[in-house]
């Protein structure tokens, strides 16, 4: 499945849907992960660390594009 995590885009919310760890596992379990660029700077994650676990960062519009989308908040 082709999951996409995005930036949030409230005021004040610097959490990410999902870790770096998170995104690991994911890719190790078949699934292709796509990330927002600078979806978690607020959270201290920095995109290189979602790369390492196989993620590939991408922009906005073409995570927004994946099956299945997780965010903290709502769109």
């Amino acid at each position: 499945m082709k999951i996409g995590v995005v930036k949030e885009i409230k005021d004040q919310e610097n959490r990410v849907a999902l870790t770096p760890a998170g995104a690991a596992a994911l890719v190790q379990a078949g699934h292709t992960v796509y990330v927002e660029a600078g979806a978690g700077l607020g959270s201290g994650l920095p995109d290189a660390a979602y790369q390492v676990a196989g993620a590939s960062v991408v922009t906005g519009e073409e995570a927004w594009e994946a099956e299945l989308i997780v965010k903290v908040k709502e769109p």
